[in-house]
């Protein structure tokens, strides 16, 4: 399944925070958003998650999810929203619950999503014992539960350390790797966005144009933190932002 955005265009009360935004998702890619604070892009991923409407513009679903995805759109957030009096196991079992699933196949459900987000040894941990990283592996398990055609990243390694984060790009480019999933990832991380995208999409400061389309060439599976050409690209999106975060930074701090 394929998102696109055609000539979306959004104000919020007098404040207009996208303007004539055409976007294109392909089937089985990441695209990466970046952009000044401000400039609209979780607004974008909301849109594209269905839980708000653009002013003017369409938001696409091109084509049929797999028949096995159990939720198209899936959303995984910086906060890891995981319910404290559930167990790792019961965390990643809650969205399936909605559905008509007998308790066998959850529980298989459930052992596949925890084996391959490395969580197996931690089923019946509470939340409160794990680190900030095991945490948002338990997110990741949870969304990787219910099949998703389409994976919407709100920051999800921002709060996390560095060192943590390093390992938690590694697990999703691993888990592409192993079944490539179709990902609209937002980031303020440059280097994050050159890492894991296969196209970046930079954004104005508000309100929110595509400024540019980046396509990064190198597969995913070969690139490594520190790459020499990966920092390059990130030095070239900076070089495209700077004047554009400046600038979004003076508003913010005037507003």
């Amino acid at each position: 399944m394929e998102l696109a955005l055609r000539g979306v265009s959004h104000a919020y009360g007098g404040t207009e925070v996208l303007r004539d935004v055409t976007l294109e998702v392909p089937a089985g890619r990441i695209l990466c958003l970046v952009g000044p604070s401000g400039c609209g892009k979780s607004t974008l991923l909301r849109f594209l998650g269905g839980l708000e409407r653009p002013d003017a513009g369409e938001v696409l679903q091109i084509g049929a999810p797999p028949s096995e995805s159990l939720n198209p759109l899936t959303f995984v957030f910086q906060h890891f929203a995981l319910l404290p009096w559930r167990t790792v196991e019961g965390n990643v079992s809650l969205p399936l619950e909605e559905h008509r699933l007998g308790r066998g196949e959850r529980a298989r459900i459930v052992a596949d999503a925890l084996s391959r987000t490395r969580l197996s040894d931690f089923a019946g941990a509470w939340p409160r014992q794990l680190s900030g990283g095991m945490r948002q592996r338990v997110a990741i398990a949870r969304a990787l539960a219910v099949r998703p055609a389409v994976w919407l990243m709100d920051e999800p390694l921002s709060a996390l350390d560095a060192q943590t984060r390093e390992l938690l790009t590694e697990d999703l480019v691993g888990l592409w790797t192993r079944e490539p999933f179709t990902a609209v990832y937002v980031t303020h991380n440059l280097a994050e966005a050159v890492r894991l995208g296969h196209r970046v999409a930079v954004l104005s400061r508000r309100p929110g144009r595509v400024r540019e389309i980046v396509e990064i060439d190198a597969p995913l599976e070969s690139r490594a933190a520190g790459d020499p050409a990966l920092e390059a690209r990130a030095a070239g999106l900076w070089r495209l932002l700077r004047e554009e975060a400046e600038a979004a930074d003076r508003e913010l701090v005037g507003g």
